[in-house]
Parts: C-alpha cells; sequence; structure tokens
C-alpha cells in the first residue's frame, strides 16, 4: 500500500485527494494545510491535517508527497519532500525557472527518487487519439497544427498571486502550460519560435498571446488569453496531416479525409470521478495519477512526462515572460 500524503487542500489537492479514493494499493494518510478552511476539509475527509512537510512526516508513514500549492511554494515543498526521502508528485508547473527545476530533477535523482510531474492534458481521451495519429503514421506527416486555450480572467485565484509575475508565472506558466507541454510530447523541441502579446494598458500582466513554434517541415501556431470578459473557456486543436486533418473542437474529435465522410471519435470515459470544483466528472485525472503511482511501485521514469519536455517547457516560458 503506497500511502501519500497532499499539500494543499485547495482545488487541485481536493481534486487529488478524490481520484485517490479510486485508486487501488493507495491511500491518502495525511495533509499539510495553511488555512482553517482546508484544515476543516482534511478533518472532513478523515485526515489528521498539518503545518508542514516536515510535521506530517514525522507523524504520517509517508511514500509519496504530492505537492498541490501555488506556484510559488513548489519548490520549497518539494526539495522539503525529497530530502526527507520521499517520492513527489508535483502540479505543473514544476517551477518558475529552468535552474529551480533542474535542481529538483538533479535532487531526485542524487537520492534515487521519483518525481513526476501533473500535467494532465497528456492523459485525455483527445490526446490519446491525436498521440496515436501520428505515432500510426496513417494520415502522412503533420504539416501544420493550431491549439487553443482561451478564457476569461481566473476569479478563483485568492490574494492576487496569480496575477503577479515572481509568483505565478502569469498566463504563460499557468494557461499555455498545457499546450506547450502537449506540444513537445508530440513534436518534439522547436528549432525556433517568436510570439506577440498584448494586454490593456492599466493590466499588470499580458493579457493574450499568439506564439509560432517551427519544426522540420511543420508550423504549429497557439493562442492563450485571459480575456477582460465574460468569455467561455475553450480549449481546441486541428493538425493538418498530408492526407487528413483531425480536430478537436472542444467537444469532439473529428477525423477529416479526402471524400469521405467527417469521423466522430468516441470520447466517452471509461470511468468518471467528481472533481469536488468547478470541473465536471472527468477521468483525466484518474488516468495521471494512477499513472504515476504504477511508476512508483515498479520504481520507473515516466515515458508519458518526462524531464527533458518539462524542462524545455519552462525554459521556454521563462522566454515568453521576461520582459513582462
Amino acid at each position: 500500500m503506497i500511502k501519500i500524503g497532499i499539500v494543499g487542500l485547495g482545488g487541485m489537492g481536493t481534486v487529488h485527494f478524490k481520484n485517490y479514493q479510486h485508486i487501488d494499493k493507495c491511500k491518502v494518510v495525511g495533509a499539510v494545510c495553511n488555512s482553517e478552511s482546508s484544515r476543516q476539509k482534511a478533518v472532513e475527509y478523515g485526515l489528521r491535517p498539518y503545518r508542514s512537510v516536515m510535521e506530517m512526516i514525522e507523524n504520517e508513514e509517508i511514500h509519496v508527497v504530492d505537492v498541490c500549492t501555488p506556484t510559488y511554494l513548489h519548490k520549497k515543498h518539494v526539495i522539503e519532500a525529497l530530502n526527507l526521502g520521499k517520492h513527489v508528485i508535483v502540479e505543473k508547473p514544476i517551477a518558475l525557472n529552468t535552474k529551480d527545476a533542474i535542481d529538483m530533477y538533479d535532487l531526485a535523482e542524487a537520492k534515487n527518487l521519483r518525481l513526476f510531474v501533473g500535467h494532465v492534458v497528456q492523459f485525455t481521451k483527445e490526446t490519446e487519439i491525436l498521440k496515436s495519429a501520428i505515432k500510426g503514421g496513417k494520415y502522412g506527416k503533420p504539416l501544420d497544427g493550431y491549439f487553443k486555450r482561451l478564457a476569461s480572467k481566473p476569479k478563483w485565484v485568492k490574494d492576487g498571486w496569480l496575477f503577479d509575475k515572481e509568483k505565478s508565472g502569469l498566463l504563460p506558466f499557468d494557461l499555455h502550460v498545457h499546450d506547450l507541454e502537449l506540444i513537445l510530447s508530440i513534436f518534439g523541441e522547436p528549432f525556433k519560435f517568436n510570439f506577440t502579446s498584448c494586454g490593456r494598458p492599466d493590466a499588470s500582466y499580458k493579457e493574450a498571446y499568439r506564439i509560432n513554434y517551427a519544426f522540420d517541415g511543420l508550423n504549429v501556431t497557439v493562442e492563450a488569453a485571459w480575456y477582460n470578459a465574460s468569455y467561455p473557456f475553450t480549449a481546441a486543436w486541428r493538425v493538418y496531416f498530408e492526407r487528413a486533418v483531425l480536430e478537436y473542437d472542444g467537444k469532439n474529435v473529428i477525423l477529416y479525409e479526402p471524400d469521405k465522410e467527417p469521423y466522430y471519435y468516441d470520447l466517452e470515459e471509461e470511468f468518471t470521478v467528481e472533481t469536488g470544483i468547478n470541473l465536471p466528472p472527468t477521468g483525466m485525472f484518474y488516468r495521471e495519477l494512477s499513472h504515476f503511482i504504477q511508476c512508483i511501485e515498479n520504481n520507473l521514469p515516466s515515458e508519458i512526462v518526462n524531464k527533458a519536455q518539462v524542462i524545455k517547457g519552462v525554459e521556454i516560458m521563462e522566454e515568453l515572460i521576461k520582459n513582462e
């Protein structure tokens, strides 16, 4: 039985806790809580709330520390857990700069421990379909890609930390990170990229980005935005192959081939879990956390979310916010 301690019982900590309840051979046994509401939530979940990672580990048998705190606290909690000899799962993004990301991975390797980053978009049904189409080669080489992830300015954040460059990395690290990690995992490292960004004069950050990633024989354009408008959350992509277009419109994955009717893939989840936040029931977190737990059981790195692509993603995002 793999015993887990969660650090941070906010939105993502709640999501992770609820999913662990359905994963065999693991159990959440404690939580680090820094607010009265999260301490109350821990008690409701049957967990003893602690004030630090060290206190939790001193009082509970813990094999894995799952870090779900705000981004600027990731390094502190990850380093502490690794130094205490525990495997770590940390929510995306791993860090706000390349050096911190490398330091965390280097420490994990030195301690012979596993470190996994929660890039959950890698575990969706639509991502599985896209990766299969590219790997299988049935439709030829991908020639062009377009990804978008758009939303209104987040209102869920407390204390405004999400809009502080030094604490969140702003829009690139919080929103674009999802598509960037997916793009790197599918197409590899771009040989160059450029971007434009814009924002209202009175905004303290850029509210919209258009980014162009260039690969050998392939161009990928990405839009990411926190609009100052009541704009519905939109996540979609389209990839043009030599013999087909494969598109995810936010609800359906559709294959368009020459002289054929469009084909709609089955995206029905085999298993879903209530998230406890403003996300509908989904199976992606269950698949993600199940994968990480299995990797820990077998003492193997993840082939889905690997060190090289995570670090390259942080490096690119650093460039995107350099002049913010």
